[in-house]
């Protein structure tokens, strides 16, 4: 009689011990399988990874200022913006002001023909801009890019001290084509100020 109960005891044992075993495989399967759901095939999620980056690189490539004009002037601290309805890119006004408080230069924007005095505005900041859409590589959205800038600072009498400019064409194989409003105008800002468009 004693025997059959420690047979019992010894199963039970055995059982809930091949149980855990179980459990702990199930446990392991079901966090291999959830990423199994998500990737069934490990090469899916590297090519996802690459056109992530391809994405990133495209939209850093190559972007820099051409046709600068530069007369040696003196750098103003503060400048308006004449805003140009006629562009229709709602970040190129933030992205402009941004690049020009980069360069410790304070910036507010005016409407065309409401200019404020030459004390408040010793120089503005007049800008021209061409939007296209197109559809970014591996999207098939299409989507509003910067295609060409142009910039040109003048003095309080409306003398012009320097302009720059942006072209989408000029990049490599547009390879800047999808940078940010932001990148694209950096450049053409410092060689605004500067005159240098390297």
């Amino acid at each position: 009689m004693n025997a059959a109960p420690r047979r019992g005891a010894r199963r039970r044992a055995v059982t809930a011990s091949a149980m855990l075993t179980l459990l702990a495989g199930l446990t392991a399967l079901t966090a291999l399988s959830g990423c199994s759901v998500l990737s069934p095939v490990p090469s899916i999620e590297l090519v996802k990874a690459s056109a992530s980056m391809a994405t990133v690189a495209i939209g850093q490539g190559p972007v820099h200022a051409s046709q600068t004009v530069f007369h040696d002037a003196a750098l103003p601290d503060r400048v308006c913006i004449e805003y140009n309805r006629s562009l229709a890119l709602p970040e190129f006004v933030p992205a402009l002001i941004a690049e020009l408080r980069a360069h410790q230069v304070q910036a507010r924007v005016f409407e065309p023909g409401v200019r404020p005095g030459d004390e408040a505005c010793p120089a503005w900041v007049h800008y021209q801009g061409l939007q296209q859409w197109d559809r970014p590589p591996l999207s098939d959205q299409i989507k509003p890019y910067l295609a060409q800038a142009t910039l040109s600072l003048h003095d309080a009498g409306g003398r012009l001290m320097s302009a720059s400019s942006y072209r989408s064409d000029d990049a490599a194989m547009s390879m800047g084509k999808w940078a940010s409003t932001r990148n694209k105008l950096a450049p053409v800002v410092r060689a605004l100020l500067t005159g240098f468009e390297g």
